[in-house]
């Protein structure tokens, strides 16, 4: 139990340094398996189930999405850290969830990487005339979600930010699971499109202090690049990679250079 959430988490490597991995939306922890191996000389890893994925218990929406996930992300650091910071690295939403652990528990957090973190509110602040090409991007995802249709939403968030794998080809239990878990996108969209957290307060992400690395695949929706233009604009110092020809979920399609380049940061921090 973390933050009152019945948590699920798989554990990986046997390395000196503590991690604590966090996946995107309408995954699971073992979706860093292919990353994972490969720093597995170099971290002990954590990967936990995000409310209502995998094998964690569901959201009831009664909290907040985004704060609900970095307390239980706050209660793993601790208790992997034993007092010690621990390397954080998330992607996507959780990426978002990685950002706003290091703003509100600094002292659990040693590196910070995030790759693709899906912080909307973040590039439509500092660039508001991508606004209308994104609300083209994400209308069927919008659509599905406020008329009930769970099963077109799914589809049309998976044709945005799945790995190009053919909603037809994904078996119909699949399928199933992914609407049932389109509650969890509607669920986000307070912190990521509204900033729910007050991450953009002024100061608030120029104070992280710990090294960041922040990683992006070169073939990603066009709102990627601008969220990160926003983080590294405020972070100066963030060391940021482009992975050429990778999408959005570059930790499974692209597992090696995501690795090296977290390697990289370990090197370094």
């Amino acid at each position: 139990m973390m933050a009152g959430v019945e948590t699920h988490w798989t554990e990986f490597g046997r390395g000196p340094r503590g991690a604590l991995l966090i996946h995107c939306s309408l995954a699971h922890g073992g979706s860093w398996a292919g990353v994972a191996r490969r720093l597995s000389e170099r971290l002990a890893m954590r990967a936990f189930d995000l409310p209502g994925h995998g094998r964690s218990a569901d959201w009831g929406g009664e909290t907040e999405l985004q704060g609900l996930s970095a307390e239980i992300a706050a209660s793993l650091a601790a208790e992997m850290g034993g007092g010690a910071p621990v390397d954080v690295i998330g992607h996507s939403f959780g990426a978002t969830v990685g950002l706003r652990l290091a703003l509100e528990r600094p002292e659990l957090v040693r590196s910070l990487t995030l790759i693709e973190p899906v912080f909307f509110a973040l590039a439509l602040a500092d660039q508001p005339g991508l606004d209308t090409a994104f609300e083209g991007d994400t209308r069927a995802i919008t659509a599905g979600l406020a008329s009930g249709d769970h099963a077109a939403a799914a589809r049309a968030f998976t044709a945005l930010w799945g790995d190009g794998t053919e909603w037809d080809t994904i078996p119909e239990p699949q399928q199933r699971r992914l609407a049932d878990q389109m509650h969890l996108i509607a669920g986000s969209g307070p912190a990521l499109y509204e900033d729910a957290g007050g991450m953009l307060r002024p100061g608030r992400i120029e104070a992280i202090a710990c090294p960041v690395l922040l990683m992006e695949g070169g073939a990603s929706p066009a709102i990627i690049p601008a969220i990160l233009d926003g983080i590294a604009a405020r972070l100066p110092q963030a060391e940021r990679v482009v992975v050429e020809g990778a999408g959005h979920m570059l930790p499974i399609t692209h597992p090696e250079p995501v690795a090296e380049a977290i390697g990289a940061l370990l090197s370094r921090s």
